[in-house]
């Protein structure tokens, strides 16, 4: 498995951190130095991870005074790039694993085009149920390019990120995305994963997240039941 760089593992610690409001919107952060003798990193490894939290909208630089911690995503974001896990925070979200990771053909027909390279190697499935506070919010279906993902399936899934574990083990960041969002009638698989009724309104997402990876994008089918929460996020 890839050893992950120095850079990552601080950027890590600091996006925990604020995600955790260890440090809260409007605080500063250690100054490069300070991170320096704590981590036992060169200035250039810091000043990456710093660059990295600065560019998905974790903090603000600002010359002469440092880092500020900027928002982190609230509500239930599914539409974050941060995630659902990490715009939850402190709320009890429950990931469940209905299909664990398998290699496999596409499904014909898909919800997105597909590249040529997409088509060949083949997609790894993953089915989970997500819970809030104990109440079934998002169905969600997972489509990810079976390219350069060596032992993507042995990774523990259940309450974990799947975003977290992109970033961790793979270096992949999300960068942004399009979805179509329709309302529609729960069928009866779908509802029975939700707990609603047959007929029940949903709303359904259909997602393509690009990444920094050149040409590797991640789909998704998403069934959201929004009767207890509404969901928000920004892209």
């Amino acid at each position: 498995m890839k050893k992950i760089p120095r850079h990552k593992k601080l950027y890590e610690i600091l996006r925990k951190h604020i995600e955790e409001e260890v440090y809260r919107k409007g605080d500063l952060l250690p100054s490069e130095n300070e991170l320096c003798r704590t981590y036992g990193l060169t200035r250039p490894t810091v000043r990456q991870a710093l660059i990295s939290l600065a560019y998905d909208g974790y903090i603000i630089t600002r010359q002469g005074k440092g880092s500020i911690v900027s928002n982190s995503p609230t509500g239930i974001g599914i539409l974050s790039v941060a995630g659902t896990t990490a715009a939850l925070r402190n709320k009890e979200l429950r990931t469940i694993v209905l299909t664990k990771p398998d290699v496999r053909t596409w499904p014909e027909p898909f919800i997105f085009p597909l590249d040529e390279v997409e088509q060949e190697t083949g997609c790894i499935f993953l089915e989970r149920l997500r819970q809030l506070e104990g109440h079934s919010i998002f169905y969600d279906i997972n489509y990810l390019p079976n390219i350069n993902m060596p032992r993507f399936t042995v990774h523990k899934f259940e309450n974990n990120s799947l975003f977290d574990i992109l970033r961790r083990y793979y270096s992949i960041e999300i960068r942004g995305g399009e979805q179509r969002i329709r309302a529609i009638a729960a069928d009866p698989k779908t509802a029975g994963y939700l707990g609603v009724q047959p007929g029940f309104p949903i709303l359904h997402l259909e997602r393509k997240l690009s990444t920094n990876r050149m040409g590797f994008h991640i789909y998704s089918s998403v069934f959201c039941n929004t009767d207890i929460d509404a969901i928000y996020g920004t892209f």
